[in-house]
């Protein structure tokens, strides 16, 4: 569980300094500009979304075979 919560903590300051890079990197007018981050934003969270599902269902799918088991869907 450490090493998700180390590897997602990474993964959200990459994208952030990612994001900040292209920011003040990136010849575009105002409008555009905060169209493409709020994308991105959007983007980023959607993959945060899907990788943080598949992680849960592996989980459950771990804690089901070493105790035999089906965790209860309280979503």
């Amino acid at each position: 569980m450490n090493k998700v919560f180390s590897f997602l903590a990474g993964a959200m300051c990459g994208a952030l300094v990612g994001s900040v890079t292209v920011l003040f990197l990136t010849p575009a007018s105002g409008e555009a500009l905060r169209a493409d981050a709020r994308a991105r934003i959007e983007r980023a969270l959607a993959e945060a979304r899907q990788a943080m599902e598949e992680t849960r269902q592996e989980m459950e799918a771990q804690f089901e075979a070493l105790t035999g088991v089906r965790p209860s869907s309280e979503n």
